[in-house]
């Protein structure tokens, strides 16, 4: 049965036509999969499997190796906040603190109401202005807690905007909604 739609579907078939081999295709198609759907559930890496003719363990190795991919359930804002030393020296770890203390949630957990996911991750690259946090793949640097106060409540007045929508969509949004947070 498929879960992807014939959108998507027409899109991992255009990305596998760029390239030589299919298999090449596979991180996009993966990002494709995840835009849809939100996460990578398993029926979902098959089909991207199928499409890309892969097995579907190989799809399975390649989305369990990349952290970008989510292979359960996450909030409709997933929080990865760098902990390597450069940003922990510079207040990682307090931003952590600070997130975990303010939505009742530890890393790698999500909030009740499915708005919040929060993840410790490897670096950001961004260690000239740690401590940083990425937001649905969008950089805040220079953390403090007055700037993780505003990206969350830009978060939830988003939420309200978009009442009935579901989580994904509204991720896709994001970028053009938090100018101001920053």
């Amino acid at each position: 049965m498929a879960v992807l739609t014939d959108d998507a579907r027409r899109r991992i078939g255009e990305y596998a036509a760029l390239y030589p081999a299919a298999r090449s295709a596979l991180l996009p198609a993966l990002h494709v999969a995840q835009n849809e759907l939100g996460w990578l559930p398993r029926d979902a890496m098959e089909e991207v499997a199928e499409l890309l003719g892969l097995d579907w363990d190989q799809v399975e190795e390649v989305a369990s190796f990349y952290t970008m991919y989510y292979k359960d359930p996450v909030g409709t804002y997933v929080l990865e906040v760098c902990k390597t030393v450069p940003c922990a020296y510079l207040g990682a770890d307090d931003i952590i603190d600070y997130v975990s203390a303010k939505l009742g949630i530890q890393p790698g957990e999500t909030t009740a109401d499915g708005m919040f996911t929060l993840f410790r991750v490897e670096c950001l690259a961004a260690c000239h202005r740690a401590p940083v946090m990425q937001v649905n793949h969008r950089y805040y640097q220079n953390l403090t807690p007055e700037r993780v106060d505003a990206l969350i409540e830009a978060a939830r007045q988003l939420q309200l905007q978009s009442a009935g929508a579901p989580g994904f969509a509204i991720r896709r949004t994001w970028s053009e909604s938090v100018e101001n947070a920053q």
